[in-house]
């Protein structure tokens, strides 16, 4: 009876490995420059991004940490969300 369980759950996890899941993540970053279209951060692989900022009423300056999300695993999406405490 054990190996049937076990070879259920071998599928299961089978399954969930190969479904690709897109979900949103959230990290730090930090602001390289400040441009008129956005500010100018680092994405998880390391390649800069400009992005807007959707704190209302906050003015963020130049190498600050931010906490950056990528919704849904859409880097069109990406914007800062927060400010990194100290």
């Amino acid at each position: 009876m054990m190996n049937i369980a076990d070879e259920i759950l071998k599928t299961i996890k089978y399954a969930v490995d190969k479904k690709e899941i897109s979900c949103d993540r959230t990290y730090q970053s930090v602001i390289k420059e400040i441009k008129p279209k956005g500010y100018v951060i680092l994405d998880r692989a390391g390649s800069e991004r400009t992005v807007q900022c959707c704190i209302p009423g906050i003015e963020l300056r130049k190498f600050q940490r931010v906490w950056v999300k990528e919704p849904m695993g859409d880097l069109k999406g990406l914007h800062i969300c927060g400010v990194v405490g100290k």
